[in-house]
């Protein structure tokens, strides 16, 4: 078979690696059974450098890996998993990044910031020379971004083969694994569950019991990476918590991108599922459920009620909401309306005395008026929600709601009195503060510096707002006196300036660069008059010891 070039571009790892060649796992096993030829050495030093080649040989397995994993516990136990599987081929997982030979980025694509601090990381790796490889839903989703070409990637449902891409990148290869797992044409639910994994928190084990969902949200981007519902079998998610509490473990948490859409693709059911569970959780451990979306919980709240209410079942469910809004909730495509929520939040808190409801709020969604904010307000003041996150809308690439027209962020209808006393870093505002000293950026108008303004707030951002004056506002100026030019000397007292010699007409208005040069000026006529004084005195003693010479000459004769 002919060798492949240097420069080719490998697109996938399937290129380089075929289902027929032997898999890292396979050579690793193979080493135990292999019994070496004993050779003698001379020095103890000669055997440990060769039992202990260097990390930055291209020798796969010996090189030390920093794992960073964004988002959700389905992506946090992705990562675990991949971390298993690297430790258990000779890789050191370290949590020093500066020491790690390979960065593995586990990255998630719900949030603008998210995908910012995950290409951030990227930027830096390539400073710093590592090697990297890219997994979780960012790549997944648009493998053809600019700023991941020439890197390696690892596919959502393919993290069971990372150490393939691992060795294959140390070596210098920039490989793609982004296949789909299938059984006879079905989709899988991904990797195998029974693979080796370092949990972030030995006690708490991370169980996904399926990928990908069966809405289509307007808004979001994980369906891009996940794609649709695929469940794992009831008995491979039991076997997987029998083996959890073997080792250890005293807490699970059930995991997806909706666990309440559980089975519905293998015919079975979330609480199926659960009462199967309930038999192997051992006393003292507890088990805690993952988001579920109202449409899929509303046909099974009687028995999800008597699971909630089990010993080893935390009453605990997230259940988000994103508006109180039915127009908003039509236009993000969530299926259900604000009656099939309440119905769901009614139902449980009643039967299931004390349990905690998480939700979700996504503000300013394209199309919200102030009247649907003020909607989902009042359901948070009814509910008071002891669990509540709020967030942003942001327009993911590719997804409709991006599409949309999008809704300014605003703080509307407030007006505030602001102190204009700085320019912004951008040059593009001026800094002015309230009365609780928050920054507000207002237009740069020059009459405005060092004025106190009635601005109307129209924006407001992580750390500061925006705010215009308000239409025929007055402008107050909190100082008799015009304010100092930059660079100009404060302090100057008439007798300050008689000292200096500074003409009077020159006032404390006057330019530092005037004063100076009076200044100078004075200073150099005195310097001018001591000098004349001090030639004067060096020519009378002169003429004294003369004189004194003189008359001692003669005293002598």
């Amino acid at each position: 078979m002919p060798s492949a070039s240097c420069d080719m571009l490998l697109d996938d790892i399937e290129d380089i690696v075929s289902q027929e060649d032997s898999k890292p796992q396979d050579r690793h096993f193979a080493r135990r059974h292999v019994v070496p030829k004993v050779r003698r050495r001379n020095t103890q030093t000669y055997l440990q450098e060769e039992s202990s080649p260097p990390r930055d040989s291209t020798i796969p397995g010996i090189q030390k890996i920093w794992i960073r994993t964004w988002g959700c516990s389905h992506n946090n136990s992705d990562g675990e998993y991949m971390a298993g599987q690297l430790a258990a081929y000779g890789y050191t997982i370290t949590e020093n990044p500066s020491e790690a030979d390979l960065w593995l980025l586990n990255s998630c694509t719900v949030k603008n910031p998210a995908e910012d601090h995950f290409r951030n990381s990227i930027k830096k790796a390539q400073e710093e020379n590592k090697k990297v490889v890219l997994a979780g839903c960012v790549p997944q989703a648009q493998p053809r971004q600019d700023y991941l070409k020439g890197l390696s990637i690892i596919g959502v449902q393919q993290i069971d083969r990372v150490v393939e891409v691992v060795e294959e990148t140390i070596k210098g290869h920039s490989v793609r694994l982004l296949g789909q797992k299938k059984d006879n044409g079905k989709r899988l639910g991904g990797a195998r569950l029974d693979l080796p994994k370092i949990r972030k928190n030995p006690l708490i084990e991370i169980i996904s019991i399926n990928t990908g969902c069966l809405n289509a949200c307007a808004y979001c981007k994980t369906k891009h990476a996940r794609g649709n519902l695929a469940s794992y079998p009831i008995d491979e998610l039991v076997d997987r918590a029998k083996q959890s509490f073997q080792e250890g473990v005293c807490e699970i948490w059930l995991t997806s991108e909706d666990t309440g859409a559980y089975g519905r693709d293998i015919g079975t059911s979330l609480p199926t599922l659960l009462w199967k569970l309930v038999e192997v959780i051992p006393e003292g451990a507890m088990l805690r459920l993952g988001m579920t979306n109202p449409p899929y919980i509303l046909e099974h709240l009687e028995e999800m009620a008597k699971i909630l209410n089990h010993p080893r079942v935390y009453a605990f469910l997230h259940i988000p909401v994103q508006s109180a809004s039915d127009s908003v909730l039509m236009e993000m495509k969530r299926e259900y309306c604000m009656a099939d929520f309440k119905r769901v939040v009614d139902f449980l808190k009643k039967k299931v005395p004390g349990i905690t409801i998480a939700t979700d709020i996504i503000c300013g969604f394209p199309g919200e008026t102030d009247q649907d904010f003020q909607e989902t307000v009042k359901l948070v003041e009814e509910y008071k929600f002891p669990s509540l996150f709020i967030n942003q809308f942001y327009p993911r690439p590719g997804t409709p709601a991006a599409k949309m027209e999008q809704v300014p962020t605003q703080v509307i209808g407030e007006k505030q009195k602001v102190l204009v006393t700085e320019e912004s870093f951008d040059s593009k505002f001026y800094v002015a503060h309230n009365q609780f000293y928050e920054q507000v950026l207002v237009p740069k108008n020059p009459s405005f510096m060092g004025k106190m303004v009635e601005v109307d707030i129209y924006e407001s951002g992580k750390h500061f707002m925006k705010g215009l004056p308000v239409l025929d506002a007055k402008v107050y100026t909190p100082s008799i006196s015009k304010p100092l030019a930059k660079g100009e000397v404060s302090g100057l007292t008439k007798e300050f300036r008689n000292r200096l010699g500074i003409h009077p007409n020159l006032t404390s208005h006057t330019p530092a660069a005037t004063l100076h040069n009076s200044a100078s000026s004075r200073m150099g006529l005195q310097l001018q008059r001591l000098h004349q004084d001090c030639v004067l005195r060096a020519a009378v003693g002169l003429a004294l010891v003369a004189l004194l010479f003189t008359i001692f000459t003669k005293v002598c004769n």
